[in-house]
């Protein structure tokens, strides 16, 4: 049916963002398929003589160099007769089952071959898998990774950025480029903005693999994950890599006290042609039972690059929070993906993402872009700086750690102009780069590169190939920043070094937090054996969490209510019943003119009262003001003006701006007309309210008044304040007082 011939409702329904998301059939010969091929071998494990015989109906014959590590480092062996008899379903019920521990899990499933594990995990519901990963993670304590990058590989942009990640809470930040040669001006700089924000965040700089190592070498970074795996030999030659080539590169940076996890994940061999009609959850199987094989301390894993091919299939949302379940089963940090945009659909995104944040992991997000989305070098994330205040409140909506806190907007200022000013420092020092002033204010301010103006690219580029070719490393850096008058700074940089020598941060699943203390699975073991066990945030953290900046109180809103009080309104005295037949009565609700001074509009209750004032003018009425002390609901003030109005029709107005036309003879709960939604009520339309309550008094006709209609979430926005103002205004609650006119100077 072509476009034209769809009715109104699918034409609308077209148009919705899920639909710029790409959706396949599943295929079983492109292995577009999720949790279960008919491909995927049937679990099996053979010894003989302290060997692997066969594995996975595999003759050791027929191994692959994937079959060949997995079978002779990457099993227990001395459990694995257990481990492979257990049944299935027995086996992922202990995976959820607070009776078993994380450790007895865990010493199972090192006995489990690829396709066992596999098919295990594959039998755990959504549900079960958010509780299995509360219990299976490594490190009890949550946290966080970043990207920070930018369109220009700007230096002074990068380490104000990266001081500002570190500033949320980021205990990670991973850096790449636009041009591969400027990767060591990135490193460095992102070095700097992170020793401005906070003592012990690791760096990393994804690049070629060869250079990235030779900066980790040189200290300018601290961490790598690049090392790619892939759940078939034939896509790991296509790379010009083996197995075996991965682990000789990792054990490089290990060797050289740089933290390194592998990467792997559905949809890479999709991608790439080489899945060899198997399922992605199989294929990730085996990529995680090789990097148990290869001695890494962890993975990166939950789709990454992928992410959107397996989110196209039935059940590839299922799919990636399950492989991130296998690194922690196989006793591995879990870096859970959550870094490419997997979905142009905000609802999608969160549906990806919120059953991790709620388990936790050691890593929540293995790429959450601290920057602007089109800033992000590595393609948007799943979460961008567009997202930070939407992440920091469900931290808070469910009382969970998402790694992030709330970052003050003067402290945030601070240190984004320190970490600009001391890069700028730094490279001049270091005859590298010579950045002006105005370059660092633009830095500063600076949303994105975008705001940088058009910068010369040979500058960074110049920079990148100095550093490089001079051999220098973090020491050199440090000693620049000591030199500069960056002291602070500079310590930290050296303790990051001297960790290194120590090498307690290459703990599985290891971060350092502020003050430099390891938190690992040795140091910080998860302990989560269900309910009242395992990690929940201390007093401090709770209050980190819950203390999002947009949070208002009774006092804040006191606060701003008294910017606009005034001294316009003047008790008269006790009021009276009126004679007039043109004359309506306003009644105010207690608060206003005493602690309420402006409604939700933004109007000022003054200027809300000249409104009503002129509509009754308009009708040859006459107005008369005053404050009903004994109730702060609408309808009874309502009521109470008419009856003392000598044309028995009366105005309520509460200080929020919610406003009726009431007659005396009616109920309280009944009127003859209501604004109803205070935020959105314009001077024209409390113009109109004033003329119609002239109307009634005349007995003319009035002209019917509509609330003005928003698809904006009015309670969502609003009730906080309502509920502040109304505390305000029954603190102002007093029977005792009755009626009074006041006098309103317009």
């Amino acid at each position: 049916m072509s476009r034209d011939e769809r009715v109104g409702r699918i034409r609308f329904m077209d148009e919705q963002r899920v639909n710029l998301d790409g959706f396949a059939h599943e295929d079983v010969d492109l292995g577009l398929v999720a949790l279960a091929s008919p491909y995927d071998p049937v679990p099996s494990l053979v010894v003989a003589d302290g060997a692997v015989v066969e594995m996975d109906g595999r003759a050791a014959a027929e191994f692959d160099s994937i079959d060949a590590m997995v079978a002779r480092h990457g099993i227990d062996l001395t459990v694995a007769e257990k481990a492979m008899a257990l049944d299935d379903v027995a086996l992922a019920r202990m995976f959820v089952d607070p009776g078993v521990s994380r450790a007895e899990v865990v010493r199972l499933v090192a006995g489990t071959t690829p396709a066992k594990l596999a098919r295990v995990v594959a039998l755990l519901r959504p549900a079960e898998l958010t509780i299995a990963m509360t219990k299976m993670r490594a490190r009890r304590t949550p946290s966080n990774q970043a990207h920070v990058t930018n369109r220009l590989d700007d230096p002074l942009l990068l380490a104000a950025d990266a001081a500002t990640a570190a500033a949320y809470g980021f205990r990670e930040l991973e850096t790449t480029v636009p041009v591969l040669a400027d990767a060591p001006s990135n490193a460095v700089a992102v070095t700097i903005g992170s020793v401005v924000g906070s003592a012990g965040v690791l760096v990393q700089c994804s690049v070629e693999e060869a250079m990235e190592l030779e900066m980790g070498i040189r200290g300018l970074v601290s961490y790598a994950e690049t090392v790619s795996l892939y759940g078939t030999e034939s896509v790991f030659v296509d790379g010009d890599d083996t197995p075996y080539s991965k682990a000789v590169l990792a054990a490089g940076y290990a060797s050289r006290g740089v933290k390194m996890r592998v990467s792997s994940g559905a949809g890479a061999e999709v991608l790439m042609g080489g899945a060899e009609r198997c399922s992605m959850l199989y294929l990730e199987s085996r990529c995680v039972s090789l990097a148990r094989a290869m001695g890494v301390q962890g993975v990166q894993n939950g789709g990454i690059d992928g992410a959107s091919v397996a989110g196209s299939v039935p059940g590839g949302v299922r799919e990636m929070m399950a492989e991130n379940l296998m690194v922690m089963a196989r006793n591995l940090e879990a870096c859970t993906g959550n870094d490419a945009l997997m979905s142009e659909s905000d609802v999608r995104r969160t549906s990806r993402t919120l059953p991790i944040l709620l388990a936790g992991s050691d890593y929540v997000c293995s790429g959450f872009g601290s920057i602007q989305r089109y800033d992000n070098m590595f393609g948007p994330s799943q979460w961008n700086a567009e997202d930070i205040d939407d992440w920091l409140a469900m931290q808070r909506d469910w009382g969970v750690d998402g790694g992030l806190r709330t970052a003050d907007p003067a402290e945030v200022g601070r240190l984004r102009r320190r970490a600009a000013e001391a890069c700028r420092d730094v490279y001049r020092w270091l005859g590298i780069a010579d950045f002006d002033d105005d370059h660092v204010e633009l830095a500063v301010d600076a949303v994105g590169s975008k705001d940088l103006g058009d910068p010369d690219p040979l500058v960074v580029l110049g920079a990148a190939q100095t550093i490089r070719s001079s051999g220098l490393g973090s020491l050199e850096v440090a000693r620049a920043l000591q030199e500069c008058g960056y002291d602070e700074e500079a310590a930290r940089l050296l303790d990051m070094l001297v960790a290194r020598v120590h090498g307690d941060h290459l703990q599985t699943a290891a971060i350092f937090d502020e003050q430099m203390r390891v938190l690992s699975l040795v140091t910080d073991p998860n302990d989560y054996a269900g309910p009242g066990t395992g990690y929940e945030p201390d007093d401090a953290r709770q209050a980190e969490i819950d203390a999002i900046r947009q949070a208002r109180g009774v006092a804040d809103l006191r606060a701003d209510q008294a910017e606009h009080a005034s001294d316009r309104f003047t008790v008269i005295g006790p009021s009276e019943t009126g004679t007039d037949p043109r004359e309506v009565v306003i009644g105010l609700s207690p608060g206003v003119g005493r602690t309420v001074w402006r409604a939700l509009s933004g109007l000022t209750v003054v200027e809300v009262l000249r409104e009503l004032l002129a509509g009754l003018e308009e009708e040859g009425c006459r107005g008369r003001v005053v404050r009903v002390a004994s109730t702060i609901d609408l309808g009874m003030i309502g009521l109470t003006a008419a009856r003392l109005a000598g044309s028995g029709i009366g105005i309520g107005l509460q200080g929020k701006g919610t406003a009726l036309i009431h007659r005396r003879d009616l109920p309280p709960l009944a009127n003859l007309e209501l604004y109803s939604m205070a935020p959105v009520i314009t001077p024209e339309l409390y113009r109109l309210l004033g003329a119609n309550a002239g109307r009634h008094a005349k007995g003319a006709t009035p002209v019917p008044a509509r609330n003005p209609y928003t698809d904006e979430a009015i309670e969502a926005r609003y009730h906080t304040s309502v509920i502040a103002l109304v505390a305000l205004e029954r603190a102002c609650v007093d029977g005792a007082l009755g009626t009074e006119d006041i006098e309103v100077r317009l």
